[in-house]
C-alpha cells in the first residue's frame, strides 16, 4: 500500500526501474509504512499490466497470485513473530490460529529462512520475468542469517531483486549496507500525517502523533489500543521520580513490552534535554511544565549519561533476565540521574 506521504518517494523510485539494482534497502523510522511500500513495489515488478504511474494493475493473474501470497516468483522473509501478529503496518491478518505453545515465536530472521531461498533462486521463473524477495525488518537478521544473505548479495542470481526494509541502518552489517542501493523513506510532515489520522477517525490525533515521533501508522496502532494507562503511569513517574514510586511502578509496568517502555523513556529524555537546552518539547507537550521544572534542576552531564544508559538498555530489552528487575533498574537509574547533586 502506498500512503499519501509516499507519492513523491514512489515517483523517485520509478526512475530506477530501467536500471534496477539487484538489492534495494529502504530505510526510515518505524511506523511510516515501509513494509507496505516495498510490497507494493514488489507487486508492481511482477505485474503483467503495470499502470502509467508504475503501480500494479491489481487485476492480472500475477496480481491475483500476489494478493493471495502464492506468487511463484515472489518470496517474503520476516520473523516468525510477525506471522502471528494481527493486521498492522504491512502485515497480514491473523491467519490460521496456532495451538498454544510454551515457545514464543522468534523475533529473529534465521539462517534456515535464508537457506530456503536457494531452491527458489536456482530454478527458472514461472513467468519468464523477475524473481522478487522482500525481507523486513533487516535488523532482525541474526548473525548466521546475515552472513548467509551477504553471500547471496555478493553473487546475486540473475533476474533476482532483493527489497529490504530497515528501521535503523546502524543495526546492519556494513558489508550488507555496501551491497545494497539505499533508498530513504522519511517521516511525513506533521500536517500531512495529522490530516491522514483525522481522516481515519482518530481522536486526539495530534497527541498520538507527537508521542509516536511523527510516525502516522504507529500513532494509529497506538490509538486503536484504546488506552494510555501504561504510558501515563510511566510519564507520571518520570515527571516526579523517587525511589518508593520506582519500586511500585516497576511491579506494575513489568508486564508492558520492555522495548516499548524504553522507547517511551528515550523520548522523554530527548524532551528533557531539548527543554533544558532550547526550551522546546517534541514528544510530550502535555508534560511541558513538568519537563521544564525537571530541566531546571537536572545536570546536563547526568542527563547525557541517562540517555546513553537508555540506548544500551534498548539493545537488550528483548532478552531480559527478569522483566521486573529490568524495569526497576531503569527507573532507579533515572531517579538517581534527576536527584544527583
Amino acid at each position: 500500500m502506498i500512503y499519501p506521504w509516499q507519492q513523491s518517494a514512489w515517483t523517485q523510485l520509478q526512475a530506477m526501474r530501467e536500471r534496477l539494482p539487484h538489492a534495494i534497502l529502504f530505510h526510515g523510522p518505524a511506523g511510516i509504512g515501509k513494509s507496505g511500500f516495498i510490497e507494493a513495489f514488489a507487486q508492481s515488478l511482477l505485474c503483467e499490466a503495470v499502470r502509467a504511474d508504475g503501480q500494479a494493475c491489481g487485476s492480472c493473474a500475477s496480481c491475483g497470485w500476489f494478493v493471495q501470497h502464492n506468487h511463484p516468483d515472489y518470496r517474503r522473509v520476516r520473523p516468525e513473530a510477525l506471522e502471528d501478529e494481527p493486521s498492522g503496518e504491512g502485515e497480514e491478518g491473523e491467519g490460521d490460529k496456532k495451538s498454544k505453545s510454551t515457545k514464543a515465536p522468534s523475533k529473529e530472521i534465521k539462517i534456515e529462512q535464508i537457506r530456503a531461498l536457494a531452491d527458489f533462486m536456482n530454478i527458472s521463473t514461472h513467468r519468464q520475468g523477475l524473481r522478487v524477495v522482500v525481507l523486513y525488518p533487516a535488523e532482525a537478521l541474526n548473525m548466521p542469517a546475515s552472513n548467509a544473505l551477504l553471500k547471496t548479495l555478493e553473487e546475486p542470481p540473475p533476474g533476482t531483486v532483493f527489497l529490504l526494509a530497515s528501521n535503523g541502518l546502524d543495526r546492519l552489517l556494513p558489508t550488507i549496507l555496501s551491497r545494497c542501493r539505499k533508498f530513504a523513506l522519511g517521516v511525513p510532515s506533521h500536517a500531512a500525517a495529522l490530516a491522514w489520522l483525522q481522516a481515519e477517525g482518530v481522536s486526539d490525533a495530534d497527541s498520538w502523533l507527537r508521542e509516536e515521533g511523527g510516525a502516522p501508522l504507529a500513532a494509529l496502532a497506538q490509538s486503536q489500543g484504546g488506552s494510555r494507562e501504561e504510558l501515563d503511569a510511566l510519564l507520571g513517574f518520570l515527571a516526579r521520580p523517587n525511589i518508593e514510586s520506582a519500586l511500585r511502578q516497576a511491579d506494575k509496568l513489568s508486564k508492558t513490552p520492555l522495548a516499548t517502555l524504553v522507547s517511551w523513556q528515550q523520548r522523554w529524555l530527548y524532551d528533557l534535554l531539548s527543554s533544558k537546552l532550547a526550551g522546546t518539547v517534541r514528544y510530550y507537550p502535555r508534560y511541558q511544565k513538568e519537563l521544564a521544572a525537571l530541566a531546571g534542576n537536572v545536570h546536563t552531564a547526568n542527563l547525557l549519561r541517562a540517555i546513553k544508559s537508555a540506548n544500551e538498555r534498548r539493545a537488550v530489552a528483548d532478552h531480559p533476565l527478569s522483566p521486573k528487575l529490568f524495569v526497576e533498574d531503569m527507573l532507579l537509574d533515572y531517579t538517581a540521574c534527576c536527584n544527583a547533586a
